[in-house]
């Protein structure tokens, strides 16, 4: 088997790993990097181009964030034979979520911001979404290339990240011995408030693609979700005892719906007032209803629970209407989740960050010098201003701020026991900076010294 891969391995960005078994071309994810424009923001897919014999037979699509998804139109675009799999709610997402960064893309070149042209359009999406084929978790299926010889199998498992989120396994023969080869993608060991922790195969395999998002954080393995979820609902409510306004910046899928939960929650129990109103907007409301639609054909903790179910206000559009709704006590839950520049969560962390009754409470991943991570390292250094946008220059930082870790995603130690799990013998560690890949990767040497564990580079073929 031939690995390369063809997004970024030093970051968090375009997720994309082709992988070339006998005669079947193979790859897992089709991501796009949220920080890059255009064509920069694909993954190399000219490398495949590049080698005579190399090709995509089928694209295994492990979840719908558009770090692993948001290339996918320009696959079947270069690649028009792939075929392309997914679990049901992964596809059902990408019909929301693909559309909507094909019109963003469409929206910044217009406005400005942006001077790639997009992408794809949404009629492209239309035509391409029919050759979306869904898989139930644990049930195998072929992905045999057309000039392999040997059956590949796969199968979905479901990997505890967001809805519809599996990583994935495969299965081969090679010289009358079976080959299996796990992916993790984006992986939680543990359960959220929605979704359960993942599930993974029973027997080892050979070689593990292990994600490394958390690697380089050693704060997240000494806390635990519940000490967690006590101090977010005591922040909560002593920004809204002195009538303050909460801004909770979150993904728009996955961390939107499990922030919702845990505030209705907190509402239940007295922690806060029932009253108070929570607000929300975009396309997160539509990502609810997808949640509530699939209830009980995916996993869950509580199969019962609506998102919709947690009384919410749809966020005005109107600047004077959007300034009345952040007086007063009041919950403002809205995307993105690193309060890029132009973002909703962006505007209103401006519009509060000068008020002291006010609080911003970061409730996921911060990218090092994004917005987020500028107003954390700054409350930490207990500065007196912030920029959250290059055109408004510094303002004045009087909130309260605070991080609390809800990731959808499980810390070093958890993947380290995943390691235990599978006994590989080899592991390939993706998805991660460099440090956080390091850590991983001396730490399961230290443990598991049997192992042999690899830091593919872009580009660089490797045979495993």
């Amino acid at each position: 088997m031939i690995f390369v891969a063809l997004g970024d391995t030093d970051d968090i960005g375009a997720s994309c790993l082709f992988l070339k078994i006998g005669g079947t071309g193979l790859v897992l994810d089709v991501g796009a990097d949220p920080e890059e424009e255009g064509v920069d923001s694909l993954p190399r897919f000219d490398l495949i181009h590049q080698h005579t014999g190399w090709y995509v037979d089928h694209a295994i699509v492990s979840h719908a964030h558009h770090d692993h998804i948001g290339a996918l139109p320009v696959l079947i675009e270069q690649f028009p034979h792939v075929h392309v799999h997914m679990t049901r709610a992964t596809r059902d997402l990408a019909d929301f979520v693909l559309p909507a960064s094909a019109r963003l893309q469409r929206r910044r070149l217009r406005e400005g911001s942006a001077t790639a042209q997009p992408l794809f359009d949404e009629d492209v999406l239309e035509v391409q979404s029919y050759l979306y084929l869904t898989h139930d978790l644990e049930t195998p299926f072929d992905v045999t290339g057309l000039r392999n010889e040997t059956q590949v199998t796969a199968a979905f498992y479901n990997s505890g990240h967001i809805l519809g989120a599996a990583g994935v396994l495969l299965a081969f023969d090679e010289e009358g011995t079976e080959r299996r080869i796990f992916y993790s993608s984006d992986t939680n060991i543990r359960p959220q408030t929605i979704m359960p922790g993942g599930d993974y195969p029973n027997t080892p395999v050979d070689v593990l693609i292990l994600e490394s998002t958390m690697g380089a954080d050693p704060i997240a393995e000494q806390t635990t979700r519940r000490t967690e979820e006590l101090k977010f609902g005591e922040a909560i409510a002593r920004v809204l005892r002195r009538d303050g306004t909460v801004l909770v910046p979150v993904f728009a899928l996955g961390r939107a719906q499990e922030m919702l939960a845990l505030i209705d929650r907190y509402k239940d129990r007295g922690v806060i007032d029932e009253e108070v109103p929570v607000y929300t907007a975009g396309g997160m409301r539509a990502i609810a209803d997808l949640y509530d639609k699939t209830r009980y054909t995916t996993p869950r903790l509580n199969p019962d629970f609506e998102v919709f179910g947690v009384e919410q206000r749809r966020l005005p559009r109107s600047y004077t209407a959007k300034q009345n709704a952040l007086e007063g006590p009041s919950i403002h839950v809205v995307s993105s989740g690193m309060m890029f520049e132009g973002s909703l969560s962006n505007w209103i962390a401006q519009e509060i960050v000068e008020g002291e009754n006010n609080g911003i409470f970061l409730v996921g991943f911060a990218k090092e010098d994004s917005p987020a991570d500028r107003l954390l390292q700054a409350a930490r250094e207990g500065a007196d201003t912030v920029v959250l946008d290059s055109d408004a220059g510094p303002q004045a930082l009087r909130c309260e701020v605070d991080r609390f870790r809800f990731s959808g995603h499980s810390h070093r130690r958890d993947l380290i026991q995943l390691v235990e799990r599978l006994r590989p013998k080899k592991v390939l560690l993706v998805h991660g900076e460099a440090e956080a890949r390091e850590w991983m990767k001396d730490n399961i040497q230290f443990f598991y010294p049997e192992v042999d564990v690899l830091l593919p580079e872009v580009g660089k073929p490797l045979e495993v």
